[in-house]
């Protein structure tokens, strides 16, 4: 119509006539040709003389009906009446429309046609098929732009079965084969999640069009079938149908979900060949391509290849620069935006405020705040939650709240949700379950994303018990992303089953869903079930990733189940993942915590690639199967490569040097971990005062541990184990007191420290005294480690008989520790008979043990027995024992 209403002034006159004027008009008013030529030039005039870059006002719209009206020939041309219905429909005034529509006494298609795009335009959908029914019950046939418009109404308002009787009457009126009626059909369905019956709309009728290709391609991506969308580009290259620039843009944003980079680099060959790389749209998908895939080069090359950039190009290679995780490059692009004076919209923005959301970008991110402020960028609630999150990410709380209140009365719930998860992120969870709870006070209804928020930072599992049933009532617990926050929630506190509950309720669980529930079924040590879980994973379809088969060797890792884990290595192999780095470094861990490290070192040795973890994996595991030398070498190796060290690593080469007391190891890697700033880690700090006690440094070992800022229980017990293990027992038990005064609550290892701290001094009341403290304060269960060392007190006190009573009297049965400590203490005190009865009870329970029997055979030698020591070597060679040699660096 528009085409139309501009035709050119110089166009003949009786052609305008002919068009635009009825039959009916011409003969209920018989002008003359000059004034019916004159009245056509003034209506034509009246519509061209504005600027057509500008939407009509109705201020103009209604200034230019009174002028018609004056003329009071508008019921006779329906030019005049049509132009003029578009004009209101333009300047947003439908009810202007619809009363000057209804006014019309014989109005043509194109009249009905103007109304429906109109209420499309204006978004009063319901209104489009409104108009749609009347014009069908007036008995005009709709042609393929009425069905266009009315489908695009249904497709807006998700009214699936109006889309679906529309096109049954498109069928019925012989538009069953139309290209842009199906597309229409095709687009209805794609977007309200049908696309298996946009398929088989698609599918009806062999089709050549390239809109309709385009719309189930472009359908297939936007539903996340991928897959599927290669596939039918490859039907549609492989007929009739020539690719143009919109199917190009779909089919690179389906390579780039995929992260499909070669079969995106072909798609860009085809592109070239076809001629479309100078289409804006299709250049961002390029880019967007590369960018999103990892190669930033080449999105760098292609973004400067391109003759014409807009705003979405930009954006696109600013956020792939923040992908990579390179803020400066990000910046220096948006500064050349800015002086190209390129378009800049919120989408933008957000992606330099996501550059600027690290500790480092401080300074930028400051600087960045008042420009959204000059711009009036700061209206945009998106900028606004991209603000709080920026701020969150580098530890402003106080301005993230700064930010949120200066939105006033915010209705915008993803903006709650921002502000709960920064919080959450700052570890105030307080503050962020009462905005929580403040959300109910003020009328709103918390959604999915603030829910999942909430639930990822409660501590306590009553409240997140609440949250499940609020998540029923609002028909919420269905969602995907907070059904994981759930049986996430649920499997953090241990509630297994409870959590697989919630996840069976998901309707469509997707790949992070189902990789969670494995991880939690690992966690809690439930590897059957787990494997179950990853068998049904693949039995449904979804092909697990590496995060997925990480979380099934943490489970092998854990169980040291070395079959399972070498069945994930094979499937790992089979879907050609087993050398990512991801799956390699999980590989080394669960073969190291197998004791199987040379195969540890064979997937290390494989991987193309190796980060710091697959590293640490492997020098862990040598130290922790003994291989102290590898363990280093591979350390030294490490720091030759240039990788750098980190807490777990140090803490493992730690342990080593503590068993290598005398080699000087332990002084060289405490200034190597002071000069890389490690000695503020906690776990550090706990691994240090532990190598420097049993190196014998116990004033190191107390000088690193004052230097300590925040203690936690680790270093408190291993100050208290290394002051025990040095016969420093009232220093032990002060330390244990002061832990106390801080509120530290001791574990079943810090009560170890502290017996074993008792024994060495002979406290024998303060032994009894903290063994029941265990049980009665802190509803700890003494085990076989506490009982020992409270016979080793009783037995260095030289109250064996005594020692003999507890034992007898321990509520669990006694374990060949506690035995061989009895027989120890018989040793020191030559007491035979009782010694007879700890040596026969510890060869029954460890009648294969080398340490037994060398504890026995010493002790026969000490009371002057040797013919039990001979006895105790036949023994040994009986029952194919060794004692592994000595060895001294000395």
């Amino acid at each position: 119509m528009s085409s139309l209403i501009h035709q050119s002034c110089q166009s003949k006159i009786p052609v305008y006539s002919l068009r635009f004027i009825s039959s009916l008009v011409i003969v209920e008013n018989p002008l003359n040709f000059q004034s019916r030529h004159e009245h056509d030039l003034t209506i034509f005039n009246l519509f061209n003389d504005r600027n057509r870059t500008q939407k009509p006002t109705i201020r103009e719209t209604r200034t230019i009906h009174a002028h018609i009206l004056k003329t009071a020939l508008l019921q006779l041309d329906i030019f005049a009446a049509n132009s003029l219905t578009d004009y209101y429909c333009k300047s947003a005034a439908m009810g202007d429309a619809l009363r000057l529509f209804d006014e019309i006494p014989h109005p043509t298609l194109i009249s009905w046609n103007l109304m429906l795009s109109g209420y499309n335009h204006n978004f009063q959908f319901e209104e489009s098929w409104k108009i749609f029914c009347r014009m069908h019950s007036s008995g005009f046939d709709p042609n393929q732009f009425s069905y266009g418009s009315v489908f695009s109404a249904c497709t807006a308002s998700e009214a699936i079965l109006s889309g679906k009787q529309v096109y049954s009457l498109a069928i019925k009126d012989g538009f069953f084969s139309n290209g842009y009626v199906r597309a229409g059909m095709i687009d209805l369905f794609t977007k309200n999640c049908r696309f298996d019956d946009a398929l088989r709309v698609f599918q009806d009728v062999q089709c050549e069009n390239v809109v309709c290709w385009n719309a189930i391609i472009s359908g297939a991506v936007r539903n996340r079938k991928q897959w599927v969308a290669l596939d039918l580009f490859h039907q549609m290259s492989s007929g009739f149908s020539i690719p143009n620039g919109f199917t190009f843009s779909s089919i690179l944003t389906a390579c780039t979900a995929l992260g499909e980079l070669e079969m995106g680099k072909g798609v860009h060959g085809w592109v070239i060949k076809c001629g479309a790389g100078e289409d804006v749209f299709v250049g961002t998908a390029i880019v967007d391509l590369y960018a999103k895939c990892g190669d930033i080069d080449e999105a760098v090359k292609e973004f400067s290849l391109m003759p014409v950039r807009n705003v979405v190009s930009w954006t696109t290679i600013i956020s792939g620069f923040v992908q990579k995780e390179d803020s400066t490059s990000a910046l220096q692009f948006f500064k050349k935006m800015r002086q190209v004076r390129a378009e800049i919209n919120n989408y933008t923005i957000t992606s330099v405020l996501t550059a600027c959301a690290k500790p480092e970008m401080l300074e930028e991110a400051i600087q960045f705040h008042p420009w959204i402020l000059k711009t009036g960028f700061y209206s945009d609630s998106a900028v606004k939650d991209s603000l709080i999150n920026m701020y969150s990410k580098i530890g402003e709380i106080d301005l993230c709240e700064m930010v949120f209140g200066e939105m006033g009365n915010i209705k915008n719930l993803g903006t709650w949700a921002v502000m709960i998860s920064a919080f959450a992120h700052n570890q105030s969870s307080g503050r962020a379950i009462e905005l929580f709870q403040r959300m109910f006070l003020d009328g709103l209804r918390p959604d999915n994303f603030c829910c999942s928020s909430v639930l990822s930072i409660i501590d306590c599992l009553h409240f997140g018990r609440q949250i499940h049933c609020y998540t029923y009532k609002a028909g919420l617990v269905f969602d995907v992303s907070l059904g994981s926050s759930l049986f996430t929630m649920y499997s953090k506190w241990g509630s297994i089953e409870e959590s697989y509950e919630v996840f069976e309720k998901i309707h469509d669980r997707d790949k992070v869903s189902w990789t969670s529930m494995i991880a939690g079924f690992a966690e809690h040590g439930c590897v059957d079930r787990a494997f179950q879980l990853l068998r049904e994973m693949v039995f449904e379809k979804i092909r697990p990733d590496q995060m997925t088969l990480t979380a099934i060797l943490t489970a092998c890792s854990a169980l040291q189940s070395i079959q399972r884990g070498k069945e994930v290595h094979g499937y790992a192999i089979r879907v050609g993942v087993g050398r990512e780095i991801l799956v390699g470094g999980a590989l080394v861990t669960m073969y190291s915590k197998c004791r199987t490290v040379d195969s540890a070192r064979r997937v290390f040795e494989m991987m193309p690639q190796k980060d710091q973890v697959s590293w640490s994996s492997l020098v862990s595991g040598y130290a922790q199967n003994g291989c102290n030398e590898l363990a280093l070498l591979q350390f030294h190796e490490m720091l030759m490569t240039g990788v750098e060290i980190d807490c777990f690593t140090v803490s493992s080469i730690l342990g080593v040097a503590a068993i290598l007391t005398g080699s000087g190891l332990g002084d060289q890697l405490h200034a190597r971990i002071t000069k890389t700033g490690l000695d503020s880690d906690l776990s550090v700090g706990s691994s240090l005062v532990t190598m420097y006690s049993k190196c014998g440094s116990i004033e190191d070992a107390r000088k690193v541990f004052n230097q300590i800022e925040k203690l936690d229980l680790i270093t408190w017990t291993a100050m208290i184990v290394g002051y025990a293990q040095h016969g420093k027992g009232e220093e032990a038990l002060r330390v244990y007191e002061l832990m106390r005064k801080e509120g530290m609550e001791p574990d079943w290892v810090t009560f170890v420290g502290v017996l074993s701290a008792c024994s060495h001094n002979g406290l024998v009341e303060e032994g009894y005294f903290h063994l029941n403290s265990m049980t009665k304060d802190y509803g700890i269960e003494p085990g076989p480690h506490h009982y020992a060392c409270m016979v080793d007190l009783l037995g260095r006190s030289g109250r064996l008989k005594e020692a003999e009573r507890f034992i007898g009297n321990m509520p669990i049965k006694p374990d060949a520790l506690v035995w061989e400590t009895l027989l120890g203490a018989c040793r020191v005190h030559h007491d035979v008979e009782l010694g007879r009865l700890a040596a026969k009870k510890v060869l029954e329970l460890e009648h294969c043990d080398a340490g037994a029997y060398v504890s026995l055979s010493n002790f026969w030698a000490d009371v002057g027995q040797w013919e039990e020591v001979l006895k105790i070597r036949s023994m040994m060679k009986g029952t194919g024992v060794k004692k592994e040699p000595g060895w001294s660096f000395v």
